[in-house]
């Protein structure tokens, strides 16, 4: 990975590029006017570009810039205001106060949710192996806004960690979190997850395992919850308990913790 700027750019923006390049620990280069294709032809690397409104990695093998937005969120959220029902809030059954660990954060959209229902005094924690995506979703929690001031409070809640499930959870206490949750890329495509799609090319992909449930329920005080394609065999094999959504292409799956 390599850093430059947008194609019209500053000052002010190059040294935020060259910034990024220091906190990232990897090369800032200067745009000159190049295209991205003329970039990748001379230095065959992915590239994060700095822009004025946002960041965006340029992957070799995507089309699709990867940048930060809250895909969902914002509709959830004022459907929620209203009253109404979410299905990924009726399965983690979180309260205000309490904490939420989510495994797989991606861009965030059900940790905005979560963070909005524990309120000031709960915590959201998102965990994002690629050290690149965890970046750039840590600074778009921090500066997207929204005409909803309660979710921008919600977004900026959020504490994003960059690790591994794995390590993460082997290093954690006993009984740390409330729940902890997982929506892992699917292996069965999905039409309507477009909105992630160019996260797929950065994403770290993780084999789920024994010991990975084993420390789950260690870590967990109430719940684990697994969001998965309905054709996945995570439910059965590792015990959950589906909650099925008629004519949905994922379910939830829960494991109640005494």
């Amino acid at each position: 990975m390599i850093v430059t700027t947008a194609g019209r750019t500053n000052e002010e923006m190059i040294e935020l590029a060259k910034d990024v390049a220091k906190d990232l620990h990897i090369k800032y280069v200067e745009r000159k006017k190049s295209s991205i294709g003329e970039i990748h032809r001379n230095y065959i690397d992915d590239i994060l570009v700095v822009g004025k409104e946002r960041y965006e990695i340029h992957s070799r093998d995507n089309n699709a810039p990867f940048f930060y937005h809250p895909n969902s969120a914002m509709f959830r959220m004022k459907r929620i205001i209203k009253g109404e029902k979410d299905p990924f809030l009726s399965c983690v059954n979180i309260q205000r106060g309490k904490s939420f660990l989510d495994c797989t954060v991606g861009l965030g959209s059900d940790s905005i949710l979560a963070s909005y229902i524990v309120g000031e005094n709960g915590k959201v924690i998102g965990l994002e192996a690629n050290k690149f995506i965890s970046y750039i979703v840590k600074k778009g929690l921090e500066t997207w806004t929204t005409n909803l001031e309660v979710m921008n409070k919600s977004m900026r809640r959020i504490k994003i960690e960059h690790s591994t499930y794995e390590e993460f959870l082997i290093q954690s206490p006993d009984k740390s979190y409330d729940v902890i949750y997982f929506d892992p890329m699917f292996e069965e495509d999905i039409e309507e997850s477009n909105g992630i799609n160019p996260l797929k090319a950065q994403a770290h992909y993780s084999r789920w395992s024994d010991e990975i449930i084993w420390h789950a329920k260690r870590v967990a005080r109430e719940r684990i919850v697994l969001k998965d394609h309905w054709k996945s065999d995570k439910f059965q094999k590792f015990g959950f308990e589906v909650r099925k959504r008629k004519s949905a292409k994922f379910h939830y799956g829960v494991i109640e913790l005494e």
